[in-house]
């Protein structure tokens, strides 16, 4: 039966690439109103899991659901079509366009006039839509909306990358790593823009190796090891110790729900929850 609260699901998804298993039958889900971190020791498949769920790359088996419906996305555009965003760590943003153009960059809003013809853009309208975004999410460091993305600080751009996402993300977002490259200051910001987003009611996937970070805000944690998913934890009930690990196999959950050591020569396959 589908829990009515999970709107995006993975189910045994596999890619290989030629004897490389980059995904191995791992399942994934993230329910309404949630952040959701993802965390694993590099090379152990978080990326190319991403991927598969944004419609960066095609699984070779297994199955994906967006509010209970089957899915299959071949490229990022079906994907965003669907609503789902990605905040990629390099941002894709043009240094040289304002924020606002930035905040439409591929998706522009035009003036009207006949259908089929060649339409100006609407800048105007972009503008203040723009303006609104970054209001209604109180991003408040920025004051002008014509500024050029290049002249704003690292956090001001994640900043916008995170609104572009929430202004178009309205079933999932998806962030790698956003405060990799900013300060103490930026990164305590963009988190607060994480949780204006999730008490919005859209979940978000938060890919992170920063663990204080990831404790401080995230409500469950999808552990991922050997290209699978290996647990998924509560922070109220699992420890930074734990989970690090749970993510290299030093530990696994009991039958009975607790986290325990790995006995010597046990591969660790079932998956837990707390």
């Amino acid at each position: 039966m589908t829990d009515p609260e999970v709107v995006l699901r993975a189910t045994g998804l596999v890619k290989r690439y030629g004897n490389v298993v980059a995904i191995r039958e791992s399942d994934f889900d993230i329910r309404a109103g949630e952040v959701l971190a993802v965390v694993g020791d590099n090379g152990a498949g978080k990326s190319s899991l991403i991927k598969a769920l944004s419609g960066a790359l095609v699984p070779d088996a297994g199955t994906i659901e967006l509010d209970g419906r089957p899915v299959t996305f071949r490229t990022p555009h079906q994907a965003r079509e669907a609503g789902i965003e990605t905040v990629y760590q390099t941002l894709a943003m043009a240094p040289q366009m304002d924020i606002a153009a930035n905040l439409f960059l591929g998706r522009p809003l035009r003036r009207g006039g006949v259908p089929g013809l060649l339409r100006m853009l609407d800048h105007g309208r972009m503008r203040r839509q723009a303006a609104e975004q970054l209001d209604a999410l109180g991003i408040a460091t920025i004051q002008d909306i014509g500024q050029a993305v290049g002249a704003l600080s690292g956090g001001q751009r994640q900043a916008v990358a995170v609104a572009r996402a929430a202004m178009f993300g309205s079933r999932v977002i998806i962030m790698d790593e956003p405060t990799a490259a900013l300060g103490v200051r930026e990164s305590h910001q963009v988190l607060e823009l994480i949780t204006r987003i999730r008490d919005r009611g859209v979940p978000v996937v938060l890919i992170s190796h920063d663990m204080p970070q990831v404790f401080e805000i995230a409500d469950r944690i999808h552990i991922h090891r050997l290209g699978r998913r290996t647990a998924v934890v509560r922070p109220s009930q699992c420890s930074m110790t734990e989970v690090v690990g749970l993510m290299t196999g030093a530990l696994r959950i009991a039958e009975d729900g607790t986290v325990a050591e790995q006995r010597l020569g046990t591969p660790n396959r079932k998956e837990g929850h707390i």
